[in-house]
């Protein structure tokens, strides 16, 4: 099995999996019933090796709670993370509402982690049947994700980052709204598993984690409760209260991602001001 295999296995799985087409049984309203959540994904693989990853365990990263891919799985030898990007009606949905979340989004963001988690698992029992373990860190009992005030930590840590690994595996940088920005753009979801598959890692297109995005600002305009500054960057606590408000009058959905769409790197990766 190879990373060909890996992604053909993952775009068949996408294109026959109900779950990626809303149901009117789930639907909030008639008007997103059939709404396809996410088009063809990409992915890119990593050596469970690569030195970036003991990076993280620096406090001023993400710090020593987070568990390499070979404390997952012993025997790993390669990351694989994958990034499923919305299709442009769910972006299209989100640029409508200027404050809440659009209805398209609110299922994406809920419906579309299911589908995540169940691309993963498929993925896993691929690798199963072709004789290989495999760990899917943000399912293993292992996996937490902490809370904290005090302002000499992170707001927020969790020992597995599937933004960090994408960036080790070569899948994108960060943008200023600490998204990342791959060659699908940052509109989507990302997943990941560590395997004890043997593969070539993908060479980094890049050599800096903020290389992609072009510091425009566009995001900052967009987000609606001001948690994103050029000068400071993000306030993530500022932006986890504004989710958990949506969480409270939309439920059982919640969301937000409007630093995702109406920006340069909504779909693609942005050209930087001298490409234009």
């Amino acid at each position: 099995m190879n990373k060909k295999d890996l992604l053909m296995h993952a775009t068949s799985f996408l294109e026959s999996l109900p779950d990626n087409t809303i149901s009117a049984e789930l639907a909030i309203s008639k008007k997103v019933v059939g709404l396809k959540i996410y088009d063809a994904p990409i992915l890119a693989i990593g050596n469970s090796q690569d030195p970036y990853f003991r990076l993280f365990k620096d406090e001023t990263i993400i710090g020593n709670h987070f568990i390499l891919p070979e404390e997952w799985l012993p025997e790993a030898q390669t990351v694989i993370s994958f990034f499923l990007p919305y299709t442009n009606d769910v972006r299209a949905g989100n640029k409508t509402a200027p404050f809440w979340p659009a209805e398209e989004w609110l299922h994406a963001r809920v419906e579309g982690q299911t589908v995540v988690t169940k691309m993963g698992q498929h993925l896993q029992a691929e690798l199963a049947k072709a004789g290989y373990q495999s760990v899917i860190p943000t399912l293993d009992p292992r996996f937490q994700i902490r809370r904290s005030t005090d302002p000499g930590e992170q707001p927020f840590a969790s020992n597995w980052s599937e933004r960090h690994v994408a960036l080790v595996c070569g899948l994108g940088t960060f943008g200023l709204s600490k998204g990342l920005i791959t060659a699908r753009g940052m509109a989507g979801r990302l997943g990941s598993l560590v395997t004890n598959l043997p593969l070539t890692a993908d060479e980094r297109p890049y050599s800096e984690i903020y290389e992609y995005c072009t510091q425009c600002g566009a995001c900052v305009k967009q987000c609606p409760v001001a948690a994103i500054s050029i000068e400071t960057g993000k306030n993530h606590l500022r932006c986890s209260d504004f989710l958990d408000e949506t969480a409270e009058k939309f439920k059982p959905r919640y969301g937000c991602g409007k630093c995702q769409v109406n920006v340069p790197c909504e779909s693609r990766i942005p050209l930087s001001p001298a490409s234009n």
